[in-house]
Parts: C-alpha cells; structure tokens; sequence
C-alpha cells in the first residue's frame, strides 16, 4: 500500500509540472520574444543603413568638381557673332556674342510655338542681352551639340539624333524635349563673367 501512495504522489507531481503556463510566465516569454524581434530590426536597419553609406556617399560630387564650382571667363577675346567654349563641373559651357540680327530673331519667335516656352528674355542676363551663356548639352540623350548656321544667325544641331535649337538655345526640332539649360552666372566686371553661383 505504501508504495501505491508513493506512485501516486509521484504522478500529481507530473500533472502539476504538466499544468498550463501561468499567465506571469506568459507575460514574460510575450516580453522576452518582443524585445528579441525590435534587436533584430534595429541591428537589419543599421546594417542595411552602413551598406548603403557609401553608394549615397559615392554620389556626391568629387573634390575636383567641388574644386571647380566656380569658373572666370574673360569676354574682351570673343567678337560679336563668335562662340567660346568652356567647361565648367565636368560639362561643357557655350558663351556665345550674338548679333543684333540673332537677338532679334530670337525674340521674334513666338513662345507658345515652342515645345518648352521660354522668352529669349528668360535666358540671358537683363542689360546683357548680347550674351548667351547655356549648358552645351542636348537635353535628349546628353550629345554635345555643333554650331549650325541657320537664315537668322547661329543655332545648334545635335548630330546624335537630330535635335535642332535656335539663336537662344531652345530645342525647335528633333527628340530633345527641353531647351539647352541656363548655369548660374554673374558678371563680375565689364569682361568677365563668373560661371555657378555667387558665394
């Protein structure tokens, strides 16, 4: 008889060991899984963060570029109806003298005909209206456009596809969605001009 006594006590032992977690123990494994799943998420963010670090760092412009944020060009050496090329940020700068048959052509044109309206007025500098100053790149698959003499004056054409823009630098036929884009500029003095922006 002692021994089935000693048996059953040894199975409510069981059962007790065997019963449903209590709720404490539940609240407990609830915050121990909680905490575990918020590391992993903020150990695969600043993972992903510090991977992607340095493909953004690697965007931003070079020293050399930095370097070369501003560019003076003397204008007393370019005539009237002539063109200097220079290259400023990696990219190529067309400062063209036009010609008052250039201007005027220029500003005849009217705006609403254009694929991207822009006045002539727009795109130079007031009181220097003989000056066109633009980003010498097609604005359709970024070609270097050539001079291209038109009845009015000088114009561009892009060889690549065809892009064609006038005495302003705006796109008048071809693919090329945009006009020729403007760069920040100022005249320092009667003859130079400061290409990118005042500091």
């Amino acid at each position: 008889m002692g021994k089935k006594l000693t048996r059953n006590k040894k199975s409510l032992v069981d059962k007790e060991d065997k019963k449903a977690p209590s709720v404490n123990d539940l609240t407990k494994n609830k915050s121990r899984r909680d905490f575990i799943t918020l590391t992993t998420c903020a150990m695969a963010g600043i993972g992903a963060a510090s991977g992607l670090w340095p493909l953004v760092k690697s965007m931003n412009p070079s020293a050399e570029v930095l370097a070369m944020s501003t560019v003076e060009v003397n204008l007393s050496d370019i005539q009237e109806g002539q063109e200097k090329k220079v290259k400023w940020q990696g990219k190529p700068i067309f400062i063209r003298r036009r010609t008052k048959q250039e201007i005027e052509a220029a500003r005849a044109v009217d705006i609403e005909d254009l694929r991207d309206p822009e006045s002539d007025e727009q795109r130079v500098c007031k009181g220097r209206d003989e000056w066109l100053i633009m980003i010498g790149i097609c604005t359709h698959l970024g070609c270097v456009p050539i001079d291209h003499a038109t009845k009015d004056g000088n114009g561009w054409f892009c060889p690549c596809h065809g892009s064609y823009y006038d005495t302003s630098g705006r796109v008048i036929g071809g693919p090329a969605p945009k006009n020729m884009a403007v760069p920040d500029y100022f005249f320092q003095s009667e003859n130079v001009v400061v290409i990118g922006k005042k500091a």
